[in-house]
């Protein structure tokens, strides 16, 4: 039996599932054009009230990539527009990584539900791994993801629903997964979405627009450079020009779905090249900072789970499965996606990581910003409102 982790130790601490958290933000922004009746699975109107967002004929959400709350108090000063709108701090769910994150935020349920488990999750059906940002390697959309689309639902319900993204997302897998319904409107650049998003508030309704170059700077070059902060502050000046162009009865809430931390410099291991990490491990699902052990048959996770722990003494939180589970880590698990989550899983503290240089790309091994993990910097991110 393995200890379970001492999390305030590590500096780390769990997802705030079904209070002031990520999944709470599209419910309660449906609610608030009047459309509780539409969700499931959550309480919207308490949502709606419990993150402070008024009601209105029209809700536009806007998901910045990557940006942290301890980023953003960071660069505070490069902000202006997000530093007076912050109204507070609500926490993305577990790991702190986009396919999670999106799925928590497009469905309104935790990981445990959804089996959006990482960058990349065991695919059960073929033993190999599903990239779920490309979606190379995995099972049809719909039969991966079976919780409904919030946009789904209130597109359904009659309210008109409008998502805007790159070109190419639409139809994609991720999209498909977790935010399928309504109008899907390509546009490039933020400014052209925030144009689009403009229009659409005139009519009541919900608008959703995502933006990632913040968090692509920050996996390129770190938050802490030069391309990062003219990425926040490309991003901030946009949103100022859609908080101001927006009508009276239209409100706008901006969120992100994970933070970031910088790990040049900080401690790594490799289980290929780590005897230790590698006995008893069939393949290495995740990402470097929020890894899924899953082991070879007959292996037992208890026994694994102490070498992890003590071979990473002091840098991780380690747990079986059924800690994990216990520790509602994922949320509540649907026993038919559970062996999407490792036999062992592994939360990285400080900014170490584990990488499996056998599995995973030349690029990725480089990547200067990274997140997954329960850190404040990845956990936090910011919520804010601004309307009538």
């Amino acid at each position: 039996m393995t200890q379970a982790p001492d999390l305030a130790q590590l500096g780390l601490r769990l997802p705030d599932y079904g209070g002031r958290e990520l999944g709470a933000v599209l419910p309660a922004a449906i609610a608030a054009v009047g459309g509780a009746h539409v969700v499931r699975g959550r309480r919207a109107e308490e949502d709606r009230a419990r993150l402070g967002i008024p009601r209105a004929r029209h809700v536009v959400v806007v998901l910045l990539d990557g940006l942290g709350h301890h980023n953003l108090e960071a660069r505070r000063g490069h902000a202006p527009f997000l530093r007076a709108a912050e109204q507070g701090v609500i926490t993305a769910g577990y790991p702190t990584t986009t396919a999670a994150s999106l799925a928590l935020f497009g469905t309104g349920q935790p990981a445990g539900r959804t089996g959006m488990t990482g960058y990349t999750a065991l695919n059960p059906a073929t033993g190999g791994l599903a990239n779920l940002v490309s979606w190379e390697g995995a099972e049809p959309a719909e039969s991966w993801q079976p919780v409904p689309s919030l946009l789904e639902a209130a597109a359904a319900g009659g309210f008109q629903v409008t998502t805007l993204g790159k070109r190419r997302f639409a139809g994609s897998g991720l999209t498909q997964a977790v935010l399928r319904g309504g109008q899907f409107i390509g546009a490039e650049r933020l400014a052209d979405r925030i144009d689009v998003a403009v229009a659409a508030a005139a009519r009541p309704g919900v608008s959703y627009c995502y933006w990632g170059e913040i968090d692509a700077a920050g996996h390129k070059h770190g938050w802490g450079s030069q391309e990062w902060v003219a990425a926040l502050e490309d991003a901030d000046r946009e949103l100022s020009r859609l908080s101001r162009s927006l009508p009276s009865s239209a409100v706008m809430v901006v969120t992100a779905d994970h933070g970031m931390v910088d790990v040049p410099g900080a401690q790594r291991w490799d289980v290929a090249e780590d005897q230790v990490l590698r006995q008893d491990v069939a393949i290495i699902a995740g990402e470097p900072r929020a890894i899924h052990v899953h082991l070879v048959p007959g292996a037992e996770p208890a026994e694994v789970a102490s070498r992890w722990r003590d071979r990473l003494d002091g840098h991780a939180a380690v747990w079986t499965r059924e800690e994990a589970r216990a520790a509602r880590l994922f949320g509540d698990i649907d026993p038919a996606l559970a062996p999407r989550i490792g036999d062992v899983v592994v939360a990285m503290a400080g900014r170490a990581t584990v990488v499996d240089s056998r599995t995973q790309s030349e690029q990725s091994l480089r990547l200067v910003g990274m997140h997954g993990s329960l850190t404040p910097e990845e956990l936090d991110v910011p919520l804010l409102v601004a309307g009538p």
